[in-house]
């Protein structure tokens, strides 16, 4: 009878845990965190790719560009198309001037302008999306691939965060199961 007792406060606390882990949900996040950040940069340190560097992306965020589209656009482009400003073959292009994109996978993900000779003068950015916390699906896949992998993208180290909050829920549902035991 004692381990029905416990039922409610164990039932809490699994509440609070699943909670904890699903408050890091997916995002929409503004490139460059302005509205008018999708243009030529004034300098290298302007680069959205600087500021990618700064930033941690998630599978399933979406990123958000404001931008005027009747004067550009958003071309996803592939990895090979990238160096060289390719906008012939994009994966996906975009032209609405309020793009939402989902990151659905862990990697890179290539952004250049659509407007001719825009992506030569430094409007682009690679996005490298980390591997989903706690998922099994992608072990293996190294969630941020070296600078010369990605051809002048940014490298971004995984955090400790992730192996903390996957310790921490272990840690939880280990005294779950104990107070559920008793």
């Amino acid at each position: 009878m004692a381990g029905s007792s416990t039922t409610p406060s164990a039932s809490l606390l699994l509440l609070l845990i699943l909670l904890f882990c699903f408050s890091a949900a997916a995002k929409e996040i503004l490139v460059g965190g302005n509205i008018d950040a999708w243009k030529i940069p004034s300098s290298e340190s302007d680069s959205l790719n600087q500021w990618a560097e700064r930033s941690r992306f998630q599978v399933g965020d979406h990123l958000v560009w404001k931008y005027d589209g009747g004067k550009d656009s958003v071309l996803q482009v592939s990895k090979e198309d990238y160096p060289n400003c390719n906008i012939t073959n994009p994966i996906k292009e975009y032209s609405d001037g309020n793009t939402k994109v989902k990151l659905d996978h862990p990697g890179p993900f290539y952004f250049i302008s659509g407007e001719k000779g825009h992506c030569e003068k430094g409007q682009k950015l690679i996005v490298v999306v980390l591997t989903p916390r706690g998922s099994s699906r992608y072990i293996g896949i190294s969630p941020a691939p070296s600078s010369a992998e990605l051809e002048e993208g940014p490298a971004i180290a995984p955090t400790s965060s992730a192996t903390a909050l996957h310790s921490a829920l272990v840690m939880s549902l280990g005294v779950l199961f104990a107070m559920w035991s008793f």
